[in-house]
């Protein structure tokens, strides 16, 4: 069962208290930044994992006025799309409600005399950590995600873009990020060594996944949505003397569900270059 820690009072909390009940999973994104795109990630993924469990689940994005390049770019990611909100209620009956939501903006070098008072609000009225946002309601679940910028000079194609959903996966969603040309160099190759094993796996007799690796899965996941955990069991798997290729391959697949990696997508285009 996927439990969360909830920002407002720091508890780990049930995502879905109520089985097989609609969940609103609310993604506030003010801007088309990496910060606002990892903000839309850590959504997805908590889609992904809600799914799989049998959650049905409403996806809604508020905040941002600039929603065609943040649906073009989250696109690139492999986002899939949420829902222009429509009101601030629930409307739909849900028996919870998850709003994700990235750092409160700050005034430049944080000075207190640029619009932060000292009792933690604002003169101009955004909100600070632990205050609601725009058209937040009371009640639900609060999932913070710290910021995350891309330096000035990477690559910007197809194959970086699946390397950034990486890179910004492979950190907890606390974990300030500042993401380099290097870094997005080694997420690729860590992708591109991936499919290679995976197309490679899928020639292989098919086996089921091992028992005590999907657990390890389970558990990683739904410990408040760990997902560099995720990508650890992935790694003892590639370099497992004891997993079948076949189970190998069913692994990867099993977990791409969650990851969004397309881990898969270079099964039958022949042996790698």
């Amino acid at each position: 069962m996927l439990r969360i820690t909830d920002a407002r009072t720091g508890d780990s909390v049930t995502a879905a208290p109520a089985r097989r009940g609609l969940t609103r999973v609310e993604a506030h994104v003010p801007r088309p930044d990496t910060t606002g795109l990892r903000v839309l990630l850590i959504a997805d993924v908590l889609v992904r994992a809600l799914e799989l469990s049998g959650t049905p689940v409403w996806t809604v994005l508020t905040g941002t006025e600039e929603r065609a390049e943040l649906r073009a770019r989250a696109a690139e990611l492999g986002i899939r799309p949420f829902e222009d909100e429509r009101d601030s209620g629930s409307g739909l009956g849900e028996a919870q409600v998850l709003r994700v939501l990235g750092p409160p903006d700050r005034p430049e070098g944080n000075d207190p005399e640029g619009g932060e008072r000292e009792n933690g609000e604002r003169e101009n009225g955004e909100s600070v950590a632990g205050e609601p946002v725009a058209g937040e309601a009371a009640g639900g679940l609060r999932v913070e995600v710290a910021g995350a910028e891309v330096e000035q000079g990477a690559a910007h194609d197809e194959e970086s873009a699946s390397a950034l959903r990486l890179a910004l996966l492979a950190h907890p969603r606390g974990e300030t990020l500042r993401i380099g040309a290097a870094d997005l160099a080694a997420a690729q190759e860590n992708l591109r060594r991936w499919r290679d094993a995976v197309a490679t796996w899928a020639t292989r007799p098919s086996g089921p996944i091992p028992d005590p690796v999907r657990e390890q899965l389970r558990a990683a996941w739904e410990d408040d949505l760990d997902v560099p955990a995720v990508l650890g069991v992935l790694r003892k798997v590639e370099t497992s003397g004891t997993v079948p290729d076949g189970a190998r391959f069913e692994t990867y697949a099993y977990a791409d569900r969650l990851l969004g990696l397309e881990l898969t997508r270079d099964i039958g285009r022949g042996a790698p270059a």
